[in-house]
């Protein structure tokens, strides 16, 4: 639990409504300050400064320690991929899985992984793979219930482990956003890492010096895109904001744009939609289940360019935006958190029975 992402909700949603214990790789206490009650949490603590040390501590630590703790409960719930190794052949009770995505190193985005990783590191790359994909598979096999955030993750489980998955879409705290008005800006929040593009987004405002772009997020990426935005008046960062700015900056906002490459579901454009904002999106993964083009938003062809960011942008007018007001509202309650605890309790209370 470093940053505050949709896996991170969905577990302390759970926690929450479940009165449940959790297992944690580690807890940023700045973050999440009260999250959970004294003796409730169990924190592995595998936090390490670099991404491959990690990234093998974390499956370290659920393997051996996460194991133990879990072989003490009689039902558990895994969210996370690394967190599945927790669970063993001789373990007691039921397992449920709740699948934001398979590791996509291994599976779909193996080529982009590789090329990214310097050669002197890919042996260890490919050890990395080579250890954990088979573990990883068999960890979910074994599970009594494998549920998936999305269609799109539902059918990566099916290409990728041949697992049949039940849908069930993450909670959005619907209600923390509300239109508040339109002070002619368009906003990013995703994280600042490769895989969500937001460097197309900059260059597409630097073309566009009369549109204003803030960007609510940090990440991997963020010096250089402030060094590719650096001059351009009308680009904004914020860094990482609290959950009430994050709601105001939406709140007053013309539309978000968030065009991630095959994003898992995507919480963004919901709580966007929520706000009574439109998303200018991309036509790929979890966008296409929540983004309605036309009706709430534009969803770009996925091998999009910044001339079609900039069309989109300034077609997106205050009338344009005004008008998808309500559908962004209407749409956006498909996927409150009522809904999810909805679905996780019929799930719990009625294995057999498929959600509707």
């Amino acid at each position: 639990m470093q940053t505050r992402g949709g896996a991170e909700r969905v577990l302390l949603e759970l926690v929450r409504h479940l009165d449940a214990s959790a297992c944690v790789g580690f807890v940023d206490r700045t973050l999440f300050p009260d999250a959970f009650e004294d003796g409730r949490l169990f924190d592995l603590n595998a936090h390490q400064r670099f991404d491959a040390l990690r990234i093998a501590h974390m499956l370290y630590a659920f393997s051996t320690r996460g194991a133990d703790i879990a072989s003490r409960f009689g039902e558990r719930i895994y969210s996370g991929a690394y967190s599945v190794l927790a669970e063993r052949a001789g373990h007691e009770g039921r397992s449920i899985y709740y699948c934001h995505t398979p590791p996509r190193f291994l599976y779909d985005l193996r080529r982009h992984y590789e090329s990214a990783t310097p050669m002197v590191l890919r042996p260890a790359l490919a050890s990395l793979r080579n250890w954990l994909q088979p573990r990883f598979e068999a960890a979910v096999r074994r599970m009594d219930i494998v549920l998936a955030n999305s269609e799109n993750v539902r059918s990566r489980l099916r290409q990728h482990l041949g697992v049949e998955a039940r849908v069930v879409y993450p909670p959005v705290d619907t209600h923390a956003f509300r239109w508040l008005s339109d002070d002619g800006y368009f906003l990013s929040t995703a994280r600042l890492e490769p895989l969500k593009r937001v460097d197309v987004l900059i260059r597409a405002f630097l073309r566009m010096p009369s549109q204003r772009l803030v960007v609510t997020s940090g990440g991997s990426e963020l010096a250089r895109l402030r060094e590719l935005a650096r001059g351009a008046s009308n680009i904004h960062f914020t860094g990482w904001i609290d959950d009430v700015t994050l709601s105001d900056c939406m709140g007053r906002a013309r539309a978000t744009v968030y065009v991630p490459v095959d994003e898992d579901f995507g919480m963004s454009p919901v709580e966007s939609m929520a706000a009574g904002k439109p998303v200018i999106g991309v036509a790929q993964g979890g966008l296409l289940e929540t983004v309605r083009p036309g009706e709430t938003g534009v969803l770009l062809a996925p091998d999009f360019d910044t001339e079609e960011v900039c069309r989109a942008v300034l077609d997106m007018s205050q009338r344009n935006a005004n008008e998808m007001r309500s559908a962004c509202e209407e749409r956006a309650a498909m996927f409150s958190r009522a809904r999810f605890l909805e679905r996780m309790d019929s799930i719990l209370q009625h294995p057999d029975r498929q959600p509707h």
